[in-house]
């Protein structure tokens, strides 16, 4: 029999062993890190600095913010390869490193941008954007002009903030109009030297940078920002289009990639990336859209353009094809996927599934909404009222226009006289709790209800510009993002009353926010900074807004959605994705809540890995993601 004399030295291995079984079995949980402080040329430390590490082919990234000392601890990314280091805070010059040792405990010494070229070519694109609107005074062309030039991509970024010759703006102006993107005849004839007057650089950078050497010109994110983490995964290739994502139930993350008609899956805690070819058929490149001229761009390959996805009840996935005038399901288990032809209607768009496990979308071209049950085969295309007789009519002839258009190409004339410019648009569409479905007609400035069983149609008419994907709270309320307002607003549908919100985004009015979700645990809103390379958060009970800013310039975030603990999800789907800062598309996670680990002081020499330094810096580390061993080694 034991004395229990010998118990009290034998527990104080205890939580050595305890610990060193945690590190067999729990070897997902432990980050390994990198310890650093950030400073300036003074050794004065610079706060809310993002410092990203990357790794592999494709690159996995990590950003986290530097604290008010500047310190910080950089998750290290999973994989092989070597280790990338970037650290960027507007108003300093980027500081990039590929020579990381993973223990060491560095000094990261930031140099003030003194160059006003410089530090306003690192500006998010809507401050470039911002100097074309305010030339604008009529507020209808302004409008227009947000919603129909950030249609696809950023506007104002490197690649869009060019001064041109006017033979080239015509060229960017058909581009665009066969894009989608059309404007009225009046606007286009002003659009060229509008925006040369607002980018020409002589004018452009003296009043991006006016205050450059004031002290609020470009203010670290505030301190609850900086506990956040971005994680980013590079998805497809440089011809790809990550445009809609989704969280399954298991963890594992869906992309749609539009331009190469692949599905792609991510697992978040491997890294590992897979991709299905989604069924083609018969259809040419451009499929029911096709023309007789070459498609646009010119290395896509898309025929069917696959555009949204939600999971079904049973796990399954359903896609909008868009290109292709079908809906498809994937079935994650076999990788098998079926498809469905719409009766009628052109460009399925954005789908959500009831709790019948029917799917409703809207159907962009030609003014549907759609629904389909897999359970029964039923489906239904139900027309929407147009504003005017006129819009009706060209909605109606669609079939024959797009029969004239495989034999002569339409899209130049149509460009040109901006017809089309104002088509009602179907485009977002949620289900209520009360089983109603809601969609926005973007153009039309109007929002509408479908009754699930009769679907018949009521149109109710928005106080601001350009719905767009709209998502409803856990109470009934409907959240709607303004795109060429910059606001969001809340409906109620029992009472038919709208109220909005500005985003904080500087200047104002500069951002275009083209989608937003509801995390419906606590009903906080997370909106897409489409044009400021931000998220931002709203919480209705306090009406603050918190702006996140993101690690990868030139960020077009068109879809939000949440996983288990709560940490946002969206994609980089910039088209085309050249114009993306690493020139591929991405999709990233945003986990609020990351706390930051506390960092020592670093050290003028890194620790040598294996050293008693950098074995006592790594138990730290795992304590830090194991609250249990934290508790039995205090005290040790």
């Amino acid at each position: 029999m034991r004395s229990r004399s010998a118990w009290p030295a034998r527990r104080r291995w205890l939580p050595w062993l305890v610990l060193a079984s945690a590190l067999v079995a729990c070897p997902v949980d432990a980050e390994e890190m990198l310890a650093a402080r950030v400073v300036d040329e003074a050794g004065a430390p610079v706060a809310g600095a993002m410092v990203t590490l990357s790794r592999g082919d494709p690159a996995a990234l990590t950003t986290v913010f530097t604290a008010a000392d500047g310190r910080v601890r950089a998750p290290i990314p999973a994989g092989d390869g070597a280790l990338g280091l970037r650290v960027r805070r507007i108003g300093w010059r980027d500081l990039r490193s590929t020579d990381v040792a993973p223990g060491a405990v560095a000094t990261l010494r930031l140099e003030r941008e003194t160059d006003p070229a410089a530090l306003a070519a690192s500006l998010p694109a809507n401050r470039w954007y911002a100097l074309v609107l305010e030339r604008i005074h009529d507020e209808n062309e302004r409008e227009q002009l947000v919603r129909q030039c950030t249609y696809c991509h950023q506007q104002g970024s490197e690649a869009t903030r060019r001064v041109r010759p006017e033979e080239e703006w015509g060229k960017v102006l058909l581009l665009m109009g066969r894009m989608g993107g059309i404007v009225s005849p009046a606007l286009r004839a002003e659009i060229p030297q509008l925006f040369n007057a607002a980018y020409d650089p002589t004018t452009a950078v003296p009043a991006l940078t006016a205050r450059m050497h004031e002290p609020d010109f470009a203010p670290p994110p505030a301190p609850e920002v900086r506990r956040a983490r971005v994680d980013e995964w590079e998805l497809g290739g440089r011809a790809s289009m990550q445009h809609d994502l989704l969280v399954h139930p298991d963890g594992r993350v869906y992309s749609v990639d539009m331009e190469q008609d692949a599905l792609y899956r991510l697992d978040p805690a491997t890294g590992r990336r897979e991709s299905w070819q989604l069924p083609q058929g018969d259809l040419p490149l451009g499929g029911v859209f096709a023309t007789t001229e070459k498609p646009l761009p010119p290395d896509t390959n898309a025929r069917v353009g696959p555009h949204s996805l939600q999971v079904a009840p049973d796990g399954s996935i359903w896609i909008t094809l868009a290109l292709g005038n079908q809906l498809a399901r994937f079935d994650p288990k076999t990788g098998r996927f079926e498809t469905h032809a719409l009766r009628w209607g052109y460009y399925p768009h954005t789908l959500r599934l009831d709790r019948r496990g029917r799917v409703w979308y809207t159907i962009a071209a030609s003014n549907h909404v759609g629904m389909y049950d897999p359970a029964t085969g039923e489906s239904q295309e139900i027309r929407l009222p147009a504003p005017t007789f006129g819009q009706d009519v060209t909605m109606r002839l669609l079939p024959a226009f797009l029969w004239l258009g495989r034999h002569v190409d339409l899209r130049d004339v149509a460009a040109e006289r901006g017809e089309g410019a104002d088509v009602p648009i179907p485009y977002g569409i949620d289900v209520a709790p009360d089983g109603g479905v809601w969609f926005s007609q973007l153009n039309a400035h109007r929002i509408g209800r479908v009754d699930p069983e009769s679907f018949a149609v009521e149109i109710v008419d928005t106080p601001f510009p350009a719905p767009r994907r709209m998502r409803f709270d856990s109470q009934g309320q409907l959240w709607i993002p303004s795109f060429s307002g910059g606001k969001i607003a809340r409906f109620d549908p029992a009472t038919r009353q709208f109220r909005t919100w500005e985003l904080p985004i500087e200047p104002r009015g500069s951002d275009v926010p083209y989608a937003l979700n509801v995390d419906r645990t606590t009903d906080t809103v997370w909106i897409c900074g489409t044009n400021s390379d931000t998220l931002i958060r709203f919480e209705p009970q306090t009406e603050q807004f918190t702006v996140y800013p993101l690690p990868t310039r030139v960020t077009y975030t068109r879809e939000i959605d949440f996983d288990a603990e709560r940490r946002v999800w969206t994609s980089n789907s910039n088209a085309p994705a050249w114009q993306i800062e690493t020139g591929m598309p991405k999709v990233l996670r945003l986990d609020p809540r990351w706390a930051p680990l506390e960092a020592p002081e670093p050290a003028t020499a890194e620790i040598v890995p294996g050293s008693p330094e950098h074995l006592r810096n790594k138990l730290g580390i795992v304590r830090s993601f194991h609250p249990d061993l934290e508790r039995l080694t205090k005290g040790r």
